[in-house]
């Protein structure tokens, strides 16, 4: 419910009002070089702070607990941990009975029977992508010279994302985003057909993702329009490297050597000033709703650096499972 992957595991536990958040990782080679210094620049990318993002400024400074020792993981479990100090509880207390539309407050109280942390939406925040974006780092480390960059490249169907920021601002609104990520350097043969191909375990782990809902692979949903002549990409030598790159560096389910590259959907945050309908949990009767609180206009501007976590898993994963990744690291990484 909690865990992702076979072999290098991620599970994220806590709850955005909680006391801390934070991700265990299994499955990490030994005699990788690792601290807490190496998380902070991705963990720099996840904070808010830039305009349009939440007013709530958390330290983010990662606390490993185990797994480490002199400066090396060990083999063993590694906790990273996330203090929450910045919490303020009180917009939602008011609300606790009002389900906010487009949040999972409906479905977490129906499931499990009003026990689940509603503050912050508990444990269905995005604040529980801090552990996910430590996670990301390691499975970087592991993953060595290929290289995962993600970028926002539209907000509110508009390239220009500043602007498009700009005016959800101003009108109390919020605007959603597409993101790209590239992957280069990644050897053929990675994933499997079916079940396990790449796309089936990145569209996985890009789902499990708080806003994200819709991805496509390559030329994704043009490939629709397109005519089979136009649409195969030529294989240029025996290397497997091709004349375009339509299929997005996949072919089968499994890695051709080519960039891996992926878009996809980020909602608009659903929390605004706005008034929406909804319910009363308790009364049962119709209600309306504006929610209060501090919370992004545009939460698209944080998701690249988590995009990029979630591939490095994924990928970290499927590299270890081939085994191109030895178990322990001879001499360090």
């Amino acid at each position: 419910m909690n865990t992702f992957g076979r072999i290098f595991r991620v599970s994220v536990f806590g709850e955005s009002h909680g006391e801390v958040v934070g991700v265990l990782v299994d499955g990490c080679p030994a005699g990788i070089s690792l601290s807490d210094s190496d998380m902070l620049p991705d963990l720099g990318r996840r904070k808010s702070g830039q305009k349009g993002t939440t007013q709530r400024k958390e330290t983010d400074i990662p606390l490993i607990k185990s797994g480490i020792f002199n400066g090396k993981t060990t083999g063993a479990p590694i906790l990273v941990i996330f203090e929450n100090k910045d919490t303020d509880s009180s917009a939602y207390e008011k609300i606790k009975d009002l389900p906010r539309p487009g949040h999972a407050d409906f479905t977490a109280f129906r499931k499990f029977g009003g026990f689940n942390d509603y503050r912050g939406g508990g444990h269905f925040s995005g604040r529980l992508t801090a552990g996910i974006v430590a996670a990301g780092c390691i499975a970087k480390k592991i993953l060595g010279q290929v290289r995962v960059e993600a970028k926002l490249v539209e907000a509110g169907s508009s390239k220009d994302v500043q602007g498009a920021v700009d005016s959800s601002l101003k009108s109390r609104d919020s605007v959603g985003g597409i993101v790209e990520c590239t992957v280069t350097g990644l050897p053929v043969g990675l994933g499997e057909p079916f079940f396990d191909s790449v796309e089936s375990l990145i569209s996985h782990a890009m789902f499990s993702v708080p806003a994200i809902k819709g991805i496509e692979f390559g030329s994704g949903f043009a490939l629709a329009k397109m005519k089979g002549s136009e649409c195969s990409d030529s294989i240029l030598d025996a290397k497997g490297r091709t004349g375009s790159n339509h299929e997005g560096g996949i072919n089968g389910g499994i890695t051709n050597g080519n960039p891996l590259s992926f878009r996809f959907a980020v909602k608009p945050t659903s929390s605004t000033a706005l008034m929406k309908k909804t319910v009363d949990l308790k009364s049962g009767a119709q209600a309306s709703i504006s929610v209060e609180g501090r919370h992004d206009a545009c939460v698209a501007l944080r998701v690249p650096v988590i995009a990029e976590a979630m591939a490095a898993i994924v990928l970290a994963d499927l590299m270890i499972i081939a085994r191109k990744i030895p178990l322990t690291a001879k001499g360090g990484l």
